[in-house]
């Protein structure tokens, strides 16, 4: 694998950014609206519920990184799309650039966004609500480690979707946050959830990172081991998103899918 094809990759994507400033926008626009509404939200329960217990660090902060898993994800898929939508992507695996290169390169471009997304959340959190990092400790770091790692599998695994079925299919990617909330408790403990929700969380690393956030919280002993089998699930999962996507794309490739590429879902 050669670093410059990657890095042709992330240099595409930072051009495009730096000639459309509605790309740049949401990268700092949407963050700072889900602090500020959330922060607003955290400031009035701890008006009205008890003396003690501080929503700043349960609510803001699990906002602050299921925000952050968001972006991951998206900017994975968002650099995908950008080839599908320009019909830049058959242009590009004309060239001798290897899958890994390609995917390598989304992941890198996903890795700035995400950062500059992460970097404008925790300035506001920190200078707009006071809220604290030092109250996860070291943590803070493994918390976001596995966040980012199943990001990246489930990026890799929604563009996989999108290269089969076809552009039309894209709208199954914009949700894929929003329908696993749920599941892995952003903002409650995965106990008030039923039996069989549970038995899904139990897949999803994000659940083991919520579930470590409110224990150090809440002053409990939180054994890192329960943190480490959410970050190798993480693994397994990018391991097996990127078995996927290139199974998908030796498919279009030997059905001749690559060149039929159209604004319509795919056969």
């Amino acid at each position: 694998m050669r670093f410059n094809r990657t890095a042709a990759i992330m240099l595409r994507q930072f051009y495009l950014m730096r000639g459309s400033p509605a790309r740049v926008l949401p990268l700092f626009v949407w963050v700072a609206i889900d602090i500020v509404l959330w922060g607003f939200i955290t400031k009035y329960l701890n008006g009205i519920a008890a003396p003690g217990f501080n929503f700043v660090y349960t609510l803001l902060g699990a906002v602050l990184l299921w925000d952050f898993f968001g972006r991951v994800m998206l900017g994975i898929t968002t650099a995908f799309l950008e080839d599908v939508w320009s019909r830049n992507f058959i242009n590009i695996f004309a060239t001798p650039m290897r899958i890994s290169e390609y995917v390598a390169g989304l992941v890198l471009t996903s890795v700035m966004t995400s950062l500059v997304g992460l970097a404008v959340m925790m300035f506001l959190a920190m200078l707009v609500f006071r809220l604290s990092f030092l109250t996860y400790g070291l943590m803070l770091t493994a918390f976001l480690l596995v966040l980012f790692l199943f990001g990246i599998a489930l990026g890799i695994f929604a563009c996989a979707v999108v290269l089969r079925l076809g552009p039309a299919s894209e709208w199954l990617v914009w949700p894929v946050p929003a329908l696993l909330s749920p599941f892995v408790g952003v903002f409650y403990p995965l106990k008030t959830l039923p039996t069989w929700m549970r038995m899904i969380a139990r897949a999803l690393p994000p659940s083991y990172v919520f579930e470590g956030m409110r224990t150090i919280v809440l002053g409990e002993r939180f054994s890192g081991i329960t943190l480490l089998w959410g970050g190798l699930l993480a693994l397994l999962y990018i391991m097996l998103a990127g078995i996927f996507f290139v199974r998908v794309y030796r498919y279009a490739s030997r059905t001749g899918l690559l060149a039929r590429y159209s604004a319509e879902t795919a056969a």
